[in-house]
């Protein structure tokens, strides 16, 4: 097959990883990549079903990308969306789009998914184009969270093998790996044998230099994987934590309580005074009382956390939530996420003005712009560096500026 391709990538950074296999796929096909969406003979748009927010962006996204291609090319929706509403899309996008295809179903030319699924999961992927690349290591997930529709189309947990993601990982040239999964402290607990988390982070660390690991559920948060992460290089927490408080946090069918989570985050603070948090919350879950929001509010100014990202809840059919009494107004979430969002800025402001005039290590993503180990790609702040530091390196860097999220640093010491 000859022709090139566009994909277009909605969601997390899982999408992401499934979009460059996709592309991987293509290439093996001998598409190329086009320079733009005009141009393209295939235009695959990745969608993101997660709320109600990002189903509404895949839906317009996929009428703008209608709108702009060349005549006679063929537009694909995949990923969560396809998978979920696959046969409502089909007869809503019928005048619009070629195929709708779920997970696993190949995206060509003119070929609609008549035939077998294949493992998405496990498929080559291209080099990246970054210093940085994410690596997925497990499809779906056991929880039954109340809010979350993801196991439903995603399935159950699937962990891919150590050799198979150490042979990913070979083919990519990274100076840092991102380990992501739907529940990635829980990676292996599916299968027989020594598969975990902790055993895969002390692998992939003996490979490159930089090791991070996002989306991780505090009640698996162990001890020993604590220390471990505490002591690396990247000692970067990212926290599934959702809400603080514990009555609320039984309704969504989770862990924890405020008290449970600052201990964690005392413990990984004694192990490493420098350690840094991203959590994310969800606002106006149905049943959260203003005693809750003030217990949240608290939680966040007590612990002093140094990215949060917070979301008003979205209603989602066929999910525990759904039917559930005391719903939140819309009015009364945003007006309650509108006082954290303020409130975390002015903790966050501070906490990037602390690293004025500190050295630091950065990888150089991209001319003039890097990160240091708090900053996790394209959901974090960057580091504006001398252009003429070279892309893909370590360097050693002093921070003369705050500018929001982002720091200004100077000077190459080493």
């Amino acid at each position: 097959m000859s022709g090139s391709y566009w994909i277009e990538t909605l969601g997390c950074p899982k999408n992401e990883v499934d979009s460059e296999k996709l592309a991987g796929t293509l290439h093996e096909e001998g598409m190329t990549l086009a320079t733009s969406i005009e141009k393209a003979d295939l235009v695959v748009v990745n969608t993101c079903a997660f709320i109600e927010d990002a189903k509404e962006e895949s839906i317009e996204t996929v009428y703008a990308l209608n709108e702009v291609r060349r005549e006679g090319s063929d537009l694909v929706v995949t990923g969560c969306m396809a998978e979920r509403y696959g046969s409502e899309l089909q007869k809503a996008f019928a005048d619009d789009v070629d195929a709708v295809v779920g997970f696993g179903v190949p995206v060509t030319l003119k070929e609609k998914p008549t035939i077998p699924k294949f493992d998405l999961l496990n498929l080559p992927r291209p080099k990246s184009d970054n210093p940085w690349g994410y690596v997925k290591v497990a499809e779906g997930c056991d929880r039954i969270c109340g809010f979350c529709s993801i196991p439903s189309f995603r399935g159950h947990q699937r962990s891919r093998t150590v050799d198979s993601i150490k042979q990913e990982i070979e083919s990519m040239n990274l100076q840092e790996v991102i380990l992501v999964a739907q529940d990635l402290a829980s990676y292996g607990r599916d299968v027989k044998g020594d598969l975990s988390i902790h055993n895969l982070y002390k692998t992939v660390s003996e490979m490159v230099r930089w090791v991070r690991l996002l989306y991780l559920y505090p009640s698996s948060l162990t001890k020993p994987l604590i220390e471990l992460v505490a002591n690396s290089p990247v000692p970067y927490f990212d926290l599934s934590l959702q809400h603080v408080s514990g009555s609320l946090l039984k309704r969504m069918r989770r862990w924890g309580d405020s008290s449970r989570f600052t201990k964690i985050i005392e413990e990984i603070r004694r192990q490493n005074s420098e350690a840094v948090f991203r959590t994310n919350f969800i606002i106006g879950y149905p049943g959260e009382t203003e005693e809750d929001h003030d217990e949240l509010t608290r939680f966040i100014e007590e612990n002093q956390i140094d990215w949060c990202g917070f979301f008003v809840y979205s209603r989602e059919e066929n999910t525990f939530a759904a039917s559930l009494d005391n719903q939140v107004t819309a009015g009364l979430a945003r007006e309650r996420m509108q006082e954290l969002t303020e409130m975390q800025d002015g903790i966050t402001a501070q906490r990037r003005d602390s690293l004025i005039g500190e050295q630091i290590e950065v990888l150089v993503d991209s001319s003039g712009s890097s990160r240091s180990f708090r900053e996790s790609p394209e959901i974090d702040g960057v580091v504006l560096v001398p252009e003429h530091l070279k892309v893909g390196t370590f360097s050693t860097v002093t921070v003369v500026e705050a500018t929001g999220t982002d720091l200004v640093a100077m000077g190459r010491i080493s």
